[in-house]
């Protein structure tokens, strides 16, 4: 059909010869490609329209953790409801849910990835240490200092920011009150009261998480955390 094609456009005897005997010798040329390069060629355009998360999370790592970090809350809050709370999925509070999120998007997405990546990196060396396999990290002295001292860092910030913000947000959210003000003194009271009880239950979790999540390759430290 695509010869008879070519015939019919010709507006000459020579043109439409020629024209048939391009087509021919592409036929040919395509006939002789070794299987080989054909299976290159397929296999090259397979891996380009493959999707990679470790190429994703590598190349847009900002924007991996703050996906993650807004769809964790999200879940962590629909769990909340229905599973603890018991509330049917007709009764869903969607606005808290996007509340938390958004809470989730801000903080953990957003600000930690500020301190914990940006910040970090003018202070410690952090690269060359998560770069490093096991063993070698076991035995570099200096790395494992500068781990206990991101881990102490940490820990701080948790306790004199993430809390008080925490507690402040939940009093926003279940206060049943528009003023800021009753937001920051129920919230800040929450704080003092439960601060012995936090502080002993973020040394026992985020002691030995932030060990972790501050050894791993810096694109996937917010992820793992």
């Amino acid at each position: 059909k695509e010869l008879f094609f070519c015939q019919e456009e010709a507006s000459t005897p020579l043109q439409a010869s020629t024209t048939t005997a391009a087509s021919s010798a592409t036929t040919q040329e395509e006939l002789s490609l070794p299987n080989t390069t054909k299976d290159e060629i397929l296999a090259e355009s397979s891996e380009s329209s493959s999707f990679s998360y470790g190429e994703f999370a590598k190349q847009y790592p900002f924007i991996n953790n703050v996906a993650i970090a807004t769809t964790k809350t999200g879940a962590a809050d629909f769990i909340a409801q229905t599973v603890i709370g018991g509330t049917p999925l007709y009764q869903l509070d969607v606005e808290r849910s996007i509340l938390f999120m958004t809470f989730g998007a801000v903080y953990s997405g957003g600000f930690q990835w500020l301190y914990q990546v940006n910040v970090f990196k003018k202070l410690f060396d952090i690269e060359k240490f998560t770069n490093l396999s096991i063993q070698e990290k076991l035995e570099d002295k200096e790395g494992l200092k500068q781990l206990m001292l991101q881990t102490a860092l940490d820990l701080t910030v948790l306790t004199l920011v993430y809390l008080p913000a925490f507690y402040i947000f939940k009093a926003g959210v279940f206060s049943g009150s528009m003023d800021p003000n009753v937001w920051t003194s129920t919230g800040m009271n929450d704080y003092m009261t439960n601060f012995a009880k936090d502080e002993a239950d973020l040394l026992k979790v985020w002691f030995p998480a932030d060990l972790v999540c501050f050894s791993v390759p810096l694109y996937l430290r917010l992820p793992v955390r």
